[in-house]
């Protein structure tokens, strides 16, 4: 019985200690080069997007286009995703008026992302993945299909930056105070 609990004991701090290493290994990537750019047919399918919200409520991400959009896929179960909402909510609401527009595609059900809604308000709008989300996020360059993995695009497509692991505050500022908008037609 003493050798099933060391053991046992053993197996879960391996695993916490396992969990903590890709914890920490996500959450200090860098960014990937703009040079492994997401082919344009992508960044069109993104735009042709609509995915409904918690709500029911459809969001098409067409209405964003023209815009620079940061596009963030979290779950409501993974702490360095929920670490970072904060700050991209000052984000919004410092840039918004900028045209500068993030959004937070949640791979997760509605009813998760209603509760934690409630209790982490947000100042963007928080759009659930379908389906096909999870080929959209490869194609965007997430192939291992990991979270929190961010995409930001310039106001004519381009891609900025993708990051897989949290982005920090101060690295998304500095990338939006440089970031132009494109002028209203």
């Amino acid at each position: 019985m003493r050798h099933s609990k060391r053991l046992f004991l053993g197996i879960t701090l391996a695993l916490i200690a396992l969990a903590a290493g890709v914890y920490v290994g996500i959450g200090t990537r860098e960014a990937r080069s703009p040079a492994t750019s997401v082919p344009p047919e992508v960044i069109a399918q993104l735009f042709a997007t609509q995915l409904d919200d918690a709500e029911g409520k459809p969001v098409s991400f067409a209405q964003w286009r023209g815009k620079t959009l940061i596009v963030n896929f979290w779950a409501t179960w993974c702490p360095p995703c929920r670490e970072e909402m904060p700050a991209f909510s000052r984000m919004q609401t410092k840039y918004g008026a900028n045209g500068v527009q993030f959004v937070g595609i949640a791979l997760d059900t509605s009813d998760n992302v209603k509760v934690f809604s409630s209790k982490h308000p947000v100042s963007y709008p928080l759009p659930i993945a379908n389906s096909d989300t999870s080929e959209l996020t490869r194609r965007l360059g997430n192939s291992q299909l990991a979270l929190p993995y961010s995409v930001i695009l310039g106001p004519g497509g381009e891609v900025l930056m993708t990051r897989l692991g949290r982005v920090s505050e101060s690295e998304l500022d500095a990338l939006l105070q440089k970031a132009k908008p494109r002028q209203a037609r």
